[in-house]
């Protein structure tokens, strides 16, 4: 059982500062072990929170940003489609989106700058496990958080899936 998994085509375009580093799965018979964040990895900063949710099958969580958090997103259960938006106004990319499929079948870390609208679909029947660690911990009084709704024009992005 040496890394029989689906390998997913991820997005066309890469939003600036967004990083997904793909990780490296070590399995065998037992299961599988895989690190996630470390210091020196290259994408690691100061971190001041860890969370963890799950989101039912079918269900859109999106979209939010930050003025001044980073977010390293990690799909642990299930498949997530995860779409980012450029917003930066100072930002080659502004105006961009992107789409990485993200969770069993393709282990990856997200790395979410400032600025980047993020959110995301659950796909199949299973549940998403979610652990994101950010750069800020979350204050309820003052939280660096703006919203967006999941049909926002503005952003334009089509949720549904392309039967091909």
């Amino acid at each position: 059982m040496k890394n029989d998994k689906l390998e997913f085509k991820n997005k066309p375009k890469e939003i600036t500062g967004v990083i997904v580093r793909q990780l490296k799965i070590n399995s065998d018979d037992r299961g599988f072990f895989t690190e996630i964040l470390k210091k020196g990895d290259g994408v690691f900063k100061e971190i001041k929170q860890t969370s963890y949710t799950e989101t039912y099958p079918g269900v859109i969580k999106a979209f939010h940003w930050h003025k001044k958090q980073w977010d390293f997103w990690f799909v642990a259960a299930g498949t997530a489609q995860v779409v980012l938006y450029d917003l930066r106004e100072k930002s080659l990319t502004k105006g961009e989106t992107e789409v990485i499929y993200a969770g069993e079948n393709n282990h990856v870390v997200i790395v979410i700058p400032p600025g980047v609208a993020h959110g995301y679909r659950v796909l199949g029947e299973k549940k998403v496990g979610l652990f994101y660690h950010t750069t800020e911990a979350y204050d309820s009084r003052n939280p660096d958080e703006e919203r967006i709704s999941f049909d926002d024009p503005g952003i334009g992005f089509d949720w549904t899936t392309k039967n091909r």
